[in-house]
């Protein structure tokens, strides 16, 4: 499990004790990769950082306009999705639905899709977090047994994203735990055809955040070391860095 007893700082327990929950998750089977897959997107995030293609396409005019191979940590996964795990990484912005629509083509179902985007973004979280406090990135957990589930959310369909998500009334559903009926943003629901992946950002959320159910509600205040006006400066700063859509 995590701990940040190494930091030069004084760390919450509630970043640890997230962090070691997805760490968790990492050693399960998911939904659609096994949990060696799984922590082979984990190990494939962080070698993107350091990809000499990935660069190239960084700063190129298009990243279309590049081919070549990727530097890539194994042969655990298939080249499809090692180059969406590195485009995911280091250029996200820059990616079109035509690209993704590409991707399925390729081979991966759109679980597969959202399964890997989920981990990419919670290893961001987990090891930008690290590199903030000073540390070295935490080793990641050993692979364990089993199949993935499959699972397949029955009022998932067409939506305002890429992806199928799940319906915005989820009332009376099994996915009824990823947000209050009717009230959430989007930028959620899009990872909710694996709903675990939602549950994992939910997670990550309310430690490097807030509570999702307070995320909507602009009054709230978590009463932490910075104020909520401060937290959105920065957050709102840090998305334009990254060119974040949202």
């Amino acid at each position: 499990m995590i701990d940040y007893l190494d930091a030069p700082l004084g760390v919450r327990g509630d970043f640890a004790a997230a962090h070691s929950r997805f760490w968790e998750r990492l050693r399960r089977p998911g939904t659609w990769w096994t949990s060696e897959e799984r922590i082979a997107i984990a190990k494939e995030t962080r070698t993107a950082w350091q990809c000499g293609l990935c660069q190239r396409r960084k700063e190129a005019l298009s990243p279309f306009a590049l081919q070549g191979e990727h530097e890539s940590d194994g042969d655990v996964l298939p080249a499809v999705a090692v180059d969406a795990i590195h485009r995911i990484t280091t250029d996200a912005s820059r990616l079109t639905r035509d690209w993704y629509e590409g991707v399925l083509a390729q081979g991966l179902s759109d679980g597969h899709y959202i399964e890997l985007v989920g981990t990419v973004a919670a290893m961001a979280s987990v090891d930008s977090f690290a590199i903030a406090m000073g540390v070295s990135l935490r080793a990641l957990p050993g692979a364990g047994a089993g199949a993935p589930s499959n699972y397949r959310p029955a009022t998932a369909g067409a939506d305002d994203a890429w992806v199928p998500m799940v319906h915005v009334n989820n009332e009376g559903t099994p996915e009824a735990d990823l947000w209050p009926c009717g009230k959430t943003g989007n930028v959620i629901r899009a990872m909710s055809l694996v709903p675990d992946e939602v549950r994992t950002l939910k997670d990550l959320s309310a430690a490097h955040y807030l509570a999702n159910e307070w995320v909507r509600k602009t009054g709230v205040d978590r009463g932490g070391a910075l104020n909520r006006s401060q937290m959105e400066l920065v957050a709102g700063r840090v998305s334009a860095l990254n060119a974040c859509y949202y």
